[in-house]
């Protein structure tokens, strides 16, 4: 039985955790915050709940297979999942709108030709056949595989190639395209193009620079359906810290870890904020690679050859900015869980987000709004809650330092000038999905993210291997990370898988090659 200190209590960390401590190893986790789940948050106040991370889940047989893997408990024996029917709404910036019923292809092609004509279905229908490729090209290298050593032969999109007109009439393949090209050229509509690009927005991709590959996250939606847990997602999380504690997991919360001590050339336990030392034999980091990088003292935890962090990656890449709307009133029977309120002016939004001074927030912003069905959510019949949230950049006036944001609540204690006035754009962008918003509003709490709080997306194949993410195996023998921002990326579907593979190289061995 081998000692196993975990850094962190996130999703990965702790889905590793438990299926290590089922293989029979004494797991210990540290987490420096109050509470577990990492970004899977929940603010209550009054009767009143919300989701603050992530709002649906998305490829459950990730939790379900470690539930069955980690106990005789099923996950819907631990938490009551249910589909959600139509995934999403769609309100488009020219007042049309579409909604997309839930794992049905042949139901969203109808759905799209009858609101946005004769066509488009098709197209949708096309492009899907053609995202199918890449995602069967790349699920086990990309979700349920360590990182191949030769990685490099990842960094060809798997997305078939586009034809484009040459000289003399002649066709060739178009092999770098990016998700906005696929946009213009295949679904030519730019409400489809709006639709496909909300996607990657929403994993904190700029589409006009994220490979074609990245067809794989509308395919991965409508073809394995969207997810709610009674309670919201922070269910989940409980359940499966639950799961950890049942397996003899071993927490301690309020306990920074400053170091990772390392003995004859290998990882050999951590220290502690308070100067104690924790021995172990094999450590795992469920922490972003710049701070793994800093409990090495600055030494780096991947070679030259290896895939290696984007050390400017927290900066480019947007984070959630959440307003919870406690309403007066009870849910409509007809409410949609989830509506997307597409900007009208996709230029001016990308160019805030990725190309404009970090943290501002365009006057028309894609908006997602959640009306869960949930009991759990509000205090009776007679009131909802709504949560908006749009993607900003981690830095700037809409952000707050880490340090203000109080451990297992994402809430903060009053709002700035520049947060209120971002808050009200989101309120007026709502009111296309749901109609006399304002009047309704009991109360609202306004949730920034953390200062480079960002929103780590799933590694994708294609552009050279930009969008990759480092090895969960380290150079230092012992140590290995987990989580969002290591293979195979963030997304509660991928973290589960890190904690998959994590377990799977220290139970099997490093040359072990993911389950047949």
């Amino acid at each position: 039985m081998a000692r196993i200190a975990v850094i962190g209590a996130g999703m990965g960390a702790m889905a590793a955790a438990a299926r290590l401590a089922v293989a029979g190893h004494r797991v210990a986790v540290y987490e420096r915050g109050a509470t577990y789940g990492g970004a899977v948050r929940r603010f209550e106040r009054a009767g009143f709940g919300f989701d603050t991370g992530p709002g649906l889940l998305h490829l459950p047989a990730v939790y379900r297979d470690l539930f069955v893997k980690t106990g005789r408990e099923p996950l819907e024996s631990v938490v009551e999942l249910s589909q959600v029917d139509p995934a999403a709404r769609h309100v488009f910036a020219d007042g049309s709108a579409v909604s997309l019923p839930n794992a049905s292809r042949a139901g969203v092609l109808a759905a799209l030709d009858g609101a946005l004509g004769a066509g488009a279905g098709e197209r949708w229908s096309a492009f899907l056949g053609r995202a199918r490729d890449a995602w069967d090209r790349t699920r086990r290298p990309l979700l349920e595989e360590p990182l191949w050593p030769d990685w490099q032969v990842l960094g060809r999109d798997p997305y078939p190639a586009l034809p484009k007109r040459g000289l003399f009439g002649r066709r060739k393949p178009v092999t770098d395209a990016s998700l906005a090209d696929i946009a213009v050229h295949e679904l030519k509509d730019p409400r489809l193009a709006a639709l496909l690009e909300s996607y990657a927005l929403a994993y904190g991709f700029d589409p006009r620079s994220v490979p074609a590959s990245a067809a794989v996250l509308p395919y991965m939606e409508q073809t394995f359906g969207s997810w709610y847990p009674r309670g919201g997602i922070r269910a989940l999380a409980d359940a499966l810290y639950e799961r950890c504690l049942a397996r003899k997991v071993e927490f301690t919360f309020g306990a920074e870890v400053t170091r990772v001590v390392e003995a004859d050339g290998r990882a050999a336990g951590v220290e502690l904020r308070d100067g104690g030392v924790v021995e172990a034999d094999t450590v795992v980091a469920g922490v972003a690679p710049q701070r793994l990088t800093a409990l090495l003292r600055g030494a780096e935890p991947w070679g030259a050859d290896d895939v290696r962090p984007d050390g400017d990656a927290h900066r480019r890449t947007p984070g959630r900015f959440t307003v919870a709307l406690a309403l007066r009133g009870p849910r409509p029977a007809d409410a949609t869980h989830r509506t997307v309120v597409h900007a009208p002016d996709r230029a001016a939004e990308l160019g805030t987000l990725f190309g404009v001074g970090p943290g501002a927030l365009c006057e028309r912003p894609t908006v997602t709004v959640l009306r869960p069905d949930d009991p759990a959510s509000r205090p009776d019949d007679d009131h909802e809650a709504v949560t908006l949230s749009a993607a900003v950049a981690p830095y700037g006036d809409l952000a707050v330092p880490s340090t203000a944001v109080a451990d297992g609540d994402s809430g903060t204690a009053g709002e700035t000038a520049a947060q209120a006035a971002a808050a009200d754009r989101l309120v007026t962008a709502a009111e296309a999905a749901v109609p006399g918003l304002r009047e309704r509003v009991l109360w609202r709490a306004v949730l920034p993210p953390a200062e480079g709080e960002a929103i780590p997306g799933p590694a994708l194949a294609g552009a050279g291997g930009r969008f990759l993410r480092p090895a969960n195996r380290t150079r230092v023998p012992g140590l290995y990370a987990v989580g969002g921002w290591t293979h195979p990326g963030g997304g509660l579907a991928h973290a589960g898988m890190s904690g998959a593979l994590v377990a799977g190289l220290i139970v099997n061995g490093d040359d072990w090659r993911g389950s047949e």
